[in-house]
């Protein structure tokens, strides 16, 4: 209770001051007033952890006194003091937000035990609040989400480099969040000030993914008519994001070459240079260094493009993030569409870190917010929230086709092919060794990464995997007891 901030609201000047001394003296930082307004006044001019108030007061009431700390600040926790007349009303008050009330006449001692429990959860909500920022700060950057090794690599990769100007090159996955890495290189740069210019290489033909970054003039070509400046000119002393690089022409290739060596161009019909200050951040999903090897992407250009590399690894890699990701878009969802979902259930979690995400990040953020949509439980998600299938198996229905959860997360093809019928213990125990090969699989056979995922201990991991016969669990040397 040290250090709380309370206000104690009541008329009664004895009963006021005994109040006033006995919370002094375990510390807390009390206000005393002695109408409701004088309690609005104080409620106005600073915060406060807990508002002590009794219910009849001249001016406003105790209820006014409630709802004003309340509008003030939600978090402030109210006590209300009530004759024995009025606990229907203080009932009242405690689904107005109140956090308890106690009724007159009462001994000190027993206010001070509702003080100490009331102070106990302000600490721990702070203690979370706390927690939350740390967590924020270390696995959370621009909206990427990483509580994964990898992630965390490519997370301190981007706060070093962001400063630079030198130019990036993101390689990952569709899906896996390459755009909002450029994001966050752009907005931590000295760039931030001037604008962030986005292409998408592979939706343009050659012709007009010429026009579209270096510009036109007036007649260069059909449908040219007017002049029109290009992404290159937009970007200037900013940031241009050439995604899907790997789609580039020869061509345009040449050009882009050409902008990077001396910062120069022509629009397309004109021969008058222009020069630009742009720093240059790309991404792809494909192998350029295979692509130059079969001869479809330009050695040079390459080089130039690959100054800093940036790999953000798939979701299948990334077994820690699934569920830090998936309760991030739970609550997003949930706020925006004005749901009280706050969780997934037990089998859905477990569902969820069993499927492989060949769509990676963007396809869990699809599937979370069609699960929001559709979710008929008032505060949990279920398995057949997430299958997206009117007749899926997680609802007594059939297996469906096209439903990757139905066939990873169900009927695995190691169950298929067994064909005939089991003991549930049995089935348990294929469940359990077929999920502990495939978390291991996806950490790279961290034992202590995949003991976390599964809740066991790094001994339970090892005498489960010696009793399932997984040789990774007992080849690498390491000491389980």
């Amino acid at each position: 209770m040290k250090g709380l901030a309370v206000l104690l609201v009541d008329d009664e000047p004895l009963m006021r001051l005994s109040m006033l001394d006995a919370l002094e003296a375990v510390g807390c930082d009390v206000q005393a007033a002695a109408t409701g307004l004088e309690g609005i006044e104080a409620i106005d001019k600073r915060a406060f952890d807990l508002v002590i108030t009794d219910l009849r007061l001249p001016g406003a009431d105790g209820l006014t006194v409630l709802k004003t700390a309340k509008e003030k600040a939600a978090q402030t926790e109210v006590l209300m003091i009530t004759a024995h007349g009025s606990v229907e009303t203080a009932v009242g008050a405690m689904k107005l937000g109140a956090f308890d009330y106690i009724t007159k006449p009462f001994q000190m001692d027993e206010l001070l035990l509702i003080i100490e429990r009331i102070g106990g959860v302000i600490a721990l909500r702070r203690e979370n609040q706390d927690l939350k920022h740390q967590l924020e700060d270390k696995f959370c950057f621009h909206g990427i989400l990483g509580a994964n090794s990898q992630m965390r690599a490519v997370l301190d990769k981007i706060k070093m480099v962001a400063e630079t100007d030198s130019t990036v090159l993101i390689v990952g996955e569709s899906g896996t969040g390459k755009e909002l890495v450029a994001n966050a290189l752009h907005q931590n740069s000295l760039r931030k000030g001037s604008p962030l210019i986005k292409v998408s290489c592979a939706a343009l033909p050659e012709t007009l993914l010429e026009a579209e970054l270096f510009g036109h003039e007036k007649g260069a070509f059909t449908g040219a008519l007017r002049q029109r400046r290009g992404r290159f000119e937009m970007a200037n002393r900013g940031t241009l994001f050439l995604d899907e690089i790997g789609e580039i022409s020869p061509v345009v290739q040449v050009k882009l070459l050409r902008v990077l060596q001396e910062r120069v161009f022509e629009r397309v019909g004109s021969n008058e240079p222009i020069e630009v200050d742009v720093r240059l951040v790309c991404a792809t999903q494909k192998d350029l260094r295979k692509e130059v090897a079969q001869g479809r992407f330009r050695e040079d250009l390459f080089y130039r493009l690959n100054v800093v590399p940036i790999l953000v690894p798939p979701l299948r890699q990334r077994q820690e993030d699934i569920m830090v990701i998936a309760q991030h878009v739970l609550e997003t969802c949930s706020l925006k569409l004005n749901k009280q979902l706050r969780r997934f259930s037990q089998p859905a979690r477990e569902l969820l870190l069993r499927y492989s995400y060949p769509g990676n990040v963007r396809e869990l953020q699809n599937l979370v917010e069609r699960a929001v949509a559709l979710s008929r439980d008032q505060t949990t998600v279920q398995p057949n929230d997430l299958c997206g299938f009117q007749s899926c198996p997680y609802s007594g229905g059939s297996t469906q086709v096209d439903c990757g959860f139905c066939h990873e997360g169900l009927t695995c093809e190691k169950r298929k092919q067994a064909g005939s019928m089991t003991s549930l213990a049995t089935a348990r125990e294929g469940f359990e060794k077929d999920y502990i090969v495939s978390v291991l699989e996806r950490v790279d056979g961290s034992r202590t990464t995949a003991s976390k995922i599964l809740g066991l201990s790094r001994k339970a991991l090892w005498e489960k995997c010696k009793r399932y016969g997984i040789p990774s669990a007992y080849g690498e040397g390491e000491d389980e007891n």
